[in-house]
């Protein structure tokens, strides 16, 4: 008899769950080990899973979607930036491919439990968690715990368990409600913001996912690691001083002077009062403290704590860049205690920042025009710069209560809903509503909000600052070697665009956060002292651009086209006053752009990926598509 020993890379447990709440089941599944490199976790994972499992056409919101949580080879390590997890699933705000990143602790605890993934699928009969600790799982009762805020749930689950250092991942009642843009939720303040993928768990009756594990992940070339963590450590102030000193947004009245801050709904450029909202601003009056994610040191998360007028609970963090400009700026508001307690409702009701803040800019554009009255708003006046009605509004979005049950349907449907020419205001692309940074400033980003599969996400997405000053030494090594001026949106910006992503991508499937200052080479060396593969940049580089063409696969199968790869027309005229009220996208070029983005990707110039692309990139199977998708 011969006996077949199979090869488990390191960093990995060489397994997933499965969770079938539709029939109260759970199994463990062994992966081959060339799917792990092929598709290396996190994101590729997500895509793997779903362009393999998911029907063409399910309903976002029913049983037959599938949620898929994953890890990467370096979650769970000691390297800093490794403590990240990505959700994923068919989206209920796009329709499209669903997926976001979080950090925390939880991602490190489920490598720690023993397991790489978790795929749940089904519906439960009624609401449950699941509680999986070292290598073991199981499906509990969460009828006490369904409607309660995200902390008291957890709360909960612990007493429950009878531990501490459980990890939770949920939902709070705006997933519960199936808010299209509800957020999964780690440890109360770090959150999968984007898609909507806390609708998908409140749709299938699942409260929360708790995790403990005590198993070591091995790695090949521990000292490698360490050496690298060293470096970190000793140049932390140079590399990432900002960052660990005042999180995100410590500059921000900055973005005022070069026309970067969302106001008032991406109307206007002008706001007198930014520095209100800066990270130095709130160190300085409501900060207690900086947090950080498993093993890291750069610690970049602000924790705050407000008496009055509102009481804000520390144990949900603080508001970092997208908070604050959304919830401040976007929608005229300079009020900090304001936005940190909008911040804190969206962490208790599992709220996406980004998209809370801007459909409420939607509705108080939509107030100023007279197209919402006093009687559509209950009498909330919901006016630029009112923060007490943004708060309050918030709230009622979470609770689906009044108007706010028609914005937790996201802009798009929302300006579907009340017509009058408020399509005008909802701005989004393919249904999510844009990050809080300007295209009309950022061209690249502004070309990667079209493209982008998941709909306007920044994180998977070149910011053009990089390419215009010193920072442009790091692009020097993808044959990036001369600067690209901001307003440039021809071939030179695209193939910057394209490299920079697809890098963006590695590290969404390899779970490495985007805020440590990892260089190319620095990310190899780091998945070969993980792995032990002989690794190269080039090969990490083809893994993003294979999970990106993976993604614009699921698309092309449920209907997208290049007709959906395009910015809200606002964009195409400049801002009312400011640093850009006298430029704006030109329709023509971001056209164009389209295009060369296409050809230079290897898909048609319908946004088709071509079959050789597909077999170029390993991946020749996701041609044979129930909707013959390449021809």
């Amino acid at each position: 008899m011969i006996v077949v020993v199979k090869f488990l890379p390191y960093g990995y447990n060489g397994k997933i769950l499965r969770v079938d709440l539709s029939k109260d089941k759970i199994s463990t599944e062994f992966l081959d080990d060339v799917l792990y490199r092929r598709y290396i976790g996190g994101e590729g994972f997500v895509a793997y899973f779903l362009l393999k499992e998911l029907e063409p056409g399910v309903d976002p919101l029913g049983p037959d979607n599938k949620l898929i949580y994953a890890a990467g080879p370096v979650t769970g390590t000691f390297i800093p930036g490794n403590g990240r997890n990505s959700v994923g699933a068919k989206s209920p705000l796009t329709g499209a491919f669903g997926e976001a990143e979080v950090g925390g602790y939880w991602g490190a605890e489920l490598k720690h439990a023993g397991f790489d993934a978790i795929i749940v699928e089904g519906k439960a009969e009624k609401p449950i968690y699941v509680w999986v600790h070292d290598e073991q799982a199981e499906i509990r009762d969460a009828g006490h715990l369904w409607g309660k805020e995200t902390g008291e749930a957890q709360k909960i689950i612990r007493e429950e368990l009878g531990d501490n250092l459980i990890r939770v991942t949920q939902i709070g009642p705006g997933g519960e409600r199936l808010v299209r843009y509800a957020c999964v939720t780690n440890d109360l303040k770090d959150v999968a913001g984007r898609t909507g993928l806390g609708a998908v768990m409140g749709s299938k009756n699942l409260k929360a996912v708790a995790v403990r594990g005590h198993k070591k992940i091995d790695v090949v070339n521990p000292e490698k690691l360490k050496e690298l963590s060293r470096w970190l450590i000793q140049n932390m102030e140079k590399v990432a001083g900002s960052n660990h000193n005042f999180g995100t947004g410590a500059n921000f009245e900055v973005n005022v002077v070069s026309g970067n801050l969302p106001t008032r709904n991406f109307r206007d450029g002008d706001f007198a009062n930014a520095e209100a909202l800066s990270g130095v601003t709130i160190r300085n009056t409501v900060r207690i403290g900086m947090d950080g994610c498993y093993a890291c040191s750069i610690r970049c998360k602000k924790v705050v704590k407000i008496t009055e007028p509102w009481n804000v609970d520390p144990m949900y963090g603080g508001p970092e860049y997208e908070a604050l400009a959304s919830l401040g700026p976007n929608c005229g508001i300079d009020d900090l205690k304001a936005v940190c307690k909008a911040n804190e409702i969206c962490n208790r009701y599992s709220l996406d920042v980004i998209s809370t803040g801007a459909v409420i800019a939607f509705a108080m554009e939509c107030y100023e025009k007279g197209i919402l009255t006093d009687r559509d708003t209950d009498n909330l006046k919901l006016t630029f710069g009112n923060a007490d009605a943004m708060v309050k509004m918030v709230e009622m979005i979470g609770k689906r209560q009044g108007i706010g049950d028609i914005l937790a349907e996201g802009v798009r449907r929302a300006a579907e809903k009340t017509g009058k020419g408020s399509e005008e205001f909802a701005l989004h692309v393919k249904g999510q509503e844009l990050p809080m940074h300007e295209p009309r400033l950022k061209r690249a980003l502004g070309i990667g909000y079209a493209v982008s599969p998941t709909g306007a996400d920044h994180q998977h997405n070149l910011h053009d600052m990089g390419l215009t000053g010193p920072s442009i030494k790091k692009f020097s090594a993808l044959g990036i070697i001369e600067p690209i001026p901001l307003e440039d949106m021809g071939p030179r910006k695209v193939r910057a665009l394209i490299y920079h992503v697809d890098w963006c991508v590695l590290n969404n499937s390899l779970l490495l956060c985007g805020f440590l200052p990892w260089d190319y080479d620095q990310t190899t060396e780091i998945v070969r002292a993980v792995t032990g593969w002989n690794s190269t940049s080039w090969e990490l580089m083809k893994i993003g651009e294979r999970v990106t063409t993976m993604a614009r696969a699921f698309n092309i199968r449920e209907g997208f086209s290049k007709e959906d790869d395009w910015l809200p027309k606002r964009f195409f005229s400049p801002t009312t006053s400011g640093p850009l009220s006298e430029t704006s996208v030109s329709p023509e070029k971001l056209q164009k752009a389209r295009q060369t983005y296409y050809a230079m990707m290897g898909w048609n110039e319908n946004g088709v990926p071509q079959r050789a692309k597909l077999e170029e990139l390993d991946i020749g199977w996701v041609a044979e598509s129930p909707l013959e998708m390449v021809k």
